[in-house]
Order: structure tokens, then sequence, then C-alpha cells
């Protein structure tokens, strides 16, 4: 006689525990690699009540130009002096259809060097400029203080 070995009993659930690993080393992953998308230079940008959505303004391919606190202007990623923002952005847009470019400022950055960083941009033939801010959060309403003075 043949020795033939008996299959176990058969499991109605499956296992998730591999699959659970598997989630949580993509969800650290994920967790690492965000920061490191982001686009531009993070600036604390001013805050509004009444924001325009600028769904473009998130593309990959779009053109964003910072302004840091300290005057500083950044085209995407690489810091640039303030006498290249006109043929940085014309080499940018030249080959596009849609010549619209995004500018994120500091809220502290001195008023004089965003003007004149707009300035250069439309000198470089943009036909929509995009100022990006953030939404003003409204702050709750806490609970009311006892014998409040």
């Amino acid at each position: 006689m043949a020795y033939k070995p008996k299959a176990g009993a058969t499991m109605s659930t499956p296992n998730v525990v591999p699959m659970t690993d598997v989630m949580l080393v993509l969800l650290i992953i994920m967790m690492v690699i965000t920061p490191m998308l982001q686009k531009g230079v993070t600036v604390d940008m001013a805050r509004v009540s009444n924001p325009r959505k600028m769904p473009s303004a998130n593309k990959t391919n779009a053109i964003l130009i910072s302004i840091t606190r300290d005057g500083g202007i950044y085209f995407r990623t690489t810091k640039i002096p303030e006498n290249e923002v006109t043929s940085r952005v014309r080499d940018a847009i030249k080959d596009r259809l849609n010549k619209e470019v995004f500018i994120k400022s500091d809220a502290r950055a001195k008023y004089g060097s965003v003007v004149t960083v707009v300035d250069d941009v439309r000198a470089a033939g943009v036909e929509k400029l995009g100022l990006l801010t953030e939404k003003l959060t409204k702050p709750q309403p806490g609970p009311p203080t006892l014998g409040g003075g």
C-alpha cells in the first residue's frame, strides 16, 4: 500500500496577516516619500477668506515661482537671481499653448519684491498669472468660560 497524506481541513476565511504587513510597508513608504513630492519651495502663504480655486497649479508641469520671506526667488525648486525671471519664464512657456504661471509668495515677503516678480513674469509674455494663497480658517468657538473677566 502506498502512503497517501491527508490534506488538512480547509480554511473558510482568508489569512489577512500578510496583506496587513504589505499595507503597513506601503503606508511607511508613502509617509516618507510624500514630503519629497512637494512642488516648489515651502513658504507661509497669505491667508484669504475668498480664494479662487486654481486646479492648474497642482499639475506636475505647472510653472511655479516662489518668493521667500527674505526675497529669494525660486523657479520651481531652483533659486535664481531676479534678473533671470523673465528669461526662465519665457523659455518655459515658449512651446506651450497654455501660457499660465503661478506665483507663491510668503505672507511676510516685501510687497516690492512680489510686484517686481509679477512685472518680470508679465514681460515674458504670460497670458494668465495666478497668485496662490491659502484659505483662512475661522477659529472654532470654544466653550464659554465661567467668571470671565
